[in-house]
């Protein structure tokens, strides 16, 4: 291997290490949004609501060079099989980082709405928490299978996208009945009703990251295997 295409080749081994890197800053942030977000959710911490809100712009910025770096990527390394479908699979999962960032933002935003004075306090309030450390935890871990590219691991994520389901059916079950029988909480259980669903969404959007994870790792979509098996 001549000198030029080596330098050509550790070029490109540090784009993709900074790649990652961003992907993982970026995964880190959203999950410290998550965390921060049904922790003010809980305390009725109006403070911390809005710096969640507010540290949503270093996502979006963050999502932004990623998508520079990968055209620069593209244009200067052209790079080929698994290593383009790597470059192509982070430009996609940076955008869905960005969304699961916002779906944090989102909860953030129902915190002074749920917690108005004089509003009696809902007990499925205490089973949101759970629900979203779950969500948190497909986050972090298909984010971990994409620095070392595990197929396995991502393909377990998916599976997990069910008991999170069966977790938001049952939450939402328990706040209607209760909305039923105290129509007094009305306003309130539609916004716990909102935060849950955008956990749920939050757990979907791991999922589609842990498919494409399994696309970058494999060659092969997740769906078509699952259909085969």
């Amino acid at each position: 291997m001549g000198t030029g295409q080596e330098h050509t080749v550790k070029a490109f081994d540090q784009d993709i290490k900074q790649l990652r890197a961003l992907i993982s800053q970026m995964g880190g942030l959203a999950e410290e949004a998550i965390h921060d977000a049904m922790k003010a959710l809980q305390r009725g911490d109006t403070a911390l609501a809005d710096q969640v809100r507010g540290k949503d712009k270093a996502i979006d910025a963050i999502e932004s060079e990623v998508e520079k770096l990968v055209v620069r990527l593209i244009a200067l390394r052209a790079p080929m099989a698994d290593d383009l479908r790597e470059v192509i699979a982070a430009l996609k999962i940076a955008a869905v980082i960005e969304r699961i960032g916002d779906y944090a933002k989102n909860v953030a935003k129902r915190v002074p709405l749920i917690h108005t004075e004089g509003e009696e306090r809902i007990e499925a309030l205490s089973l949101l928490p759970a629900m979203a450390r779950m969500a948190s935890d497909m986050v972090h871990d298909v984010l971990d299978a994409f620095a070392s590219r595990d197929a396995a691991v991502a393909a377990e994520i998916c599976a997990r996208d069910t008991a999170l389901d069966d977790f938001y059916d049952s939450i939402f079950r328990t706040l209607v009945t209760f909305m039923v029988e105290n129509p007094r909480t009305v306003s309130q259980v539609a916004h716990l009703l909102f935060v849950a669903k955008n956990i749920e969404r939050i757990g979907d959007h791991a999922t589609n990251v842990a498919e494409m994870v399994y696309f970058a790792a494999t060659g092969r979509y997740l769906a078509d295997e699952a259909a085969t098996a």
